[in-house]
């Protein structure tokens, strides 16, 4: 668990944000040694990556027996609170955040990271027009972190189907993330969001997603994101040729091509989006415990601490 707040580094005189590591039992010493290589493990993580896309890291200092993570500080609001503030977005809207997005991860998975934890409440919508991917509580390292496979971590309504069978992290493991976050942007829940965990967690490995009625000409990349294998999951070259291609088009027509050569509404077992009237209807309320993924441990604090003073209550929380 964490907290992270703003803060000023007194010596550059400049401000930050600073991640607190909480151990989940205070008096224990394997608690706190577990926090200290979780913060290490997330901060080795985002400092391979350099892309203004991901947030940047400064440091890592220890406070006691407990890390704080120095990274940058983000203006604006998380995308989720976007969503839960304005409602669902608008389709050029979530085009240009998608490519965003895919250029962050492209960055991401070529310093051999996976996130492992894309979502709209680990995306950051800056006041600068940047669009930062946050988060790196739970990402790997190619070559440093073996995850134990009997312990699951991860948003249940946003993880990839071979995360929930054991199988290891890789690039289309995000990518599977991105596709069920454009989906939440679109339509206001997760696209294998249920009503408790375990439903939801079934359903993202056994069934289709809901039809998107909005989806429009993103349709077909969100449904090539989704795939349940991650070899025939788009890969992100392709899903950015599909999404810098696709001009605006009529999105009552029941097939669209794009570059990524796959047709709107003839995936298996769904009908095509000429028939969305025998569907469900369209989510029009966010749903905000679907988009923060069921379990955001970041919360603002309200405490002062020896290493910084907090200069603000309403700060951002990732």
């Amino acid at each position: 668990m964490g907290r992270v707040w703003l803060a000023e580094d007194e010596l550059l005189r400049r401000p930050v944000a600073l991640k607190q590591y909480l151990a989940t039992d205070a008096e224990s010493e394997d608690a706190s040694r577990a926090a200290r290589a979780r913060a290490l493990y997330e901060a080795r993580a985002a400092a391979q990556v350099s892309h203004r896309g991901v947030v940047r890291i400064h440091d890592v200092v220890r406070e006691g027996s407990l890390p704080w993570i120095v990274m940058e500080p983000l203006s604006g609001r998380t995308l989720a609170e976007t969503l839960a503030g304005e409602g669902l977005q608008p389709i050029d809207r979530v085009v240009d955040l998608a490519l965003r997005l895919l250029d962050a991860l492209t960055a991401v998975h070529q310093a051999g990271v996976v996130h492992r934890d894309v979502k709209p409440a680990n995306v950051q919508l800056c006041d600068d027009g940047r669009v930062v991917l946050t988060d790196f509580g739970i990402a790997c390292l190619d070559d440093e972190l073996d995850l134990p496979r009997d312990v699951l971590e991860g948003s249940p309504a946003f993880i990839s189907p071979e995360q929930l069978r054991g199988e290891k992290p890789a690039p289309a493991s995000d990518l599977f993330s991105l596709g069920a976050t454009l989906y939440a942007v679109l339509e206001g829940r997760a696209p294998f969001a249920k009503t408790d965990v375990w439903a939801t967690l079934t359903a993202v490995v056994e069934e289709s997603p809901r039809p998107s009625p909005r989806a429009g000409r993103l349709g077909a990349v969100i449904e090539g994101l989704l795939a349940k294998e991650a070899a025939q999951r788009l890969t992100a070259d392709a899903a950015r040729a599909a999404c810098s291609s696709s001009g605006p088009q009529d999105s009552s027509h029941p097939v669209q091509r794009i570059a990524a050569g796959i047709e709107v509404g003839k995936a298996p077992g769904r009908k095509g989006c000429d028939c969305v009237e025998t569907q469900e209807p369209v989510q029009a309320a966010v749903d905000r415990d679907d988009l923060a993924g069921g379990s955001d441990t970041d919360r603002p604090g309200n405490q002062m601490v020896g290493l910084a003073a907090c200069c603000r209550t309403d700060h951002q929380s990732w």
